[in-house]
């Protein structure tokens, strides 16, 4: 796989610093199908910022909630399939009032461990455009 060039990439030292791991575990979980870093000409791990918030997401399924990486491999499936319902559910209500099912989603991917950064930066500006 080439690398996605119009992201930020982190070799496997840094991204181990940034999410406070062992290098060693980004490996086991790369084995494991937790996560797909891209890869170089030269074979180099490279981390993206969405990778990093997978393996933050998958820290905190393993410490807070105590799960094996079997368990772990669900959560993200789930938090993959709440995600897409979400967008379907925003899609199709462009033009209404937001959903309360959507802040029952985001809730629900919050206790998940899911951290949606570019959501977060696009709220912040919103409430900083209010008078």
């Amino acid at each position: 796989m080439e690398p996605r060039f119009s992201e930020p990439l982190f070799v496997i030292s840094v991204a181990a610093r940034l999410v406070e791991m062992h290098p060693q575990t980004l490996r086991k979980y790369e084995r494991e199908g937790l996560i797909a870093p891209s890869r170089t000409s030269g074979n180099l791990r490279l981390y993206s910022d969405r990778d990093i918030e997978r393996l933050r997401q998958v820290k905190f399924l393993v410490e807070q909630r105590g799960l094996n990486l079997a368990g772990v491999q669900l959560a993200l499936e789930l938090t993959q399939q709440i995600q897409d319902l979400r967008a379907r559910i925003v899609a199709a209500s462009e033009n209404r009032k937001p959903s309360p099912v959507v802040a029952e989603l985001d809730n629900l991917l919050e206790s998940l461990g899911f951290v949606d950064e570019q959501r977060l930066r696009d709220t912040k500006r919103q409430e900083e455009r209010r008078p």
